[in-house]
């Protein structure tokens, strides 16, 4: 390849990573003591990558150096393999959580880079259509649905006034321990970030749609950040649900979605867990214009779950 010859890495040995629900391939590179990682990316924008993780960087933060770019190509720092994903299942995951919350506070000390679309109550309600469309198949509610929720997100999801990494979760954070402060998470998925509201990436993180976070873990990393930045409590939690419900009513879309288009049917076994995540999201009194709607929509039982596996590939 001659991009990779251009670095002086044409020689290098090539180990395929696991990728993730985009067209995204990552490889690892191996030349004597060094590695890097090259990221393809061939449907993507990876100049808006490179732009972003350097404003990351800039800030202090861990995302990965670029040494290199071209058209759908990155060559990337290797920031190794310590995902908070696996590494909680082994160790205690609140101190790898409240790291992964310092991160976000560290981001939300600075205004979001220019540029980004932003996370308007029109955008983000829209956002909800993928739910009723993949996942309910009820098409006739979408409207119904996107007019309850945009004025509780006028509300709830105002000021739009931070970079939001937006697929903020433990499988796309490593713990970096020889790091100090909020340089020990490392930030690996921010291409499709937004100008959105603060606590978007928060309720992202502690609503994790595939490992379960415990409830005082939760808990932790919530009042660790109200205690960084001072915001009202009730007001947050009130951006918290509404943002969650937001979030996991596109999530349930997006996993039926990628099982019908893409035959990832495996998606579908997370369905559940992020069915539960929005029926807690719904019991807080800021979403009660939303609850009728989704009351419309199948619950994940078996056999609706099957229906979503096996319905075949337009």
């Amino acid at each position: 390849m001659r991009f990779l010859d251009d670095l002086g890495w044409a020689e290098a040995t090539r180990e395929p990573l696991a990728g993730d629900a985009s067209t995204r391939v990552y490889t690892r590179l191996r030349q004597g003591s060094k590695t890097a990682i090259l990221m393809q990316d061939p449907d993507g924008d990876v100049d808006l990558f490179a732009r972003l993780a350097r404003h990351l960087t800039g800030l202090g933060l861990s995302a990965p150096r670029v040494y290199g770019q071209a058209k759908g190509l990155l060559l990337l720092e290797d920031l190794g393999d310590g995902l908070i994903a696996r590494l909680a299942s082994d160790t205690p995951e609140q101190p790898l959580y409240i790291v992964a919350t310092d991160a976000l506070i560290a981001l939300h000390r600075h205004a979001a880079p220019s540029g980004l679309p932003v996370a308007t109550p029109d955008r983000l309600a829209q956002m909800i259509d993928l739910a009723f469309l993949h996942y309910a198949d009820r098409p006739d509610l979408i409207a119904q649905a996107t007019d309850a929720l945009r004025p509780v997100l006028a509300t709830h999801a105002m000021p739009a006034d931070v970079m939001v990494l937006r697929d903020y979760h433990a499988e796309n954070i490593l713990w970096l321990p020889d790091r100090k402060g909020a340089a020990r998470a490392g930030l690996l998925d921010f291409q499709d970030a937004l100008q959105g509201h603060r606590a978007y990436d928060l309720i992202s993180l502690l609503e994790d749609a595939r490992r379960d976070v415990a409830p005082a873990t939760v808990e932790a990393c919530i009042q660790h950040y109200l205690s960084a930045t001072g915001l009202p409590q009730d007001a947050f939690r009130a951006s918290l649900a509404v943002l969650g419900a937001q979030r996991n009513l596109r999530i349930l879309g997006v996993f039926a979605r990628l099982a019908k288009t893409r035959a990832k049917p495996h998606y579908i076994d997370l369905i559940p867990r992020v069915w539960g995540h929005l029926q807690t999201d719904l019991n807080h009194p800021a979403l009660a214009p939303l609850r009728a709607v989704i009351a419309q929509l199948p619950i994940p039982d078996a056999a609706h779950l099957e229906r979503l596996k096996s319905c075949p590939m337009p």
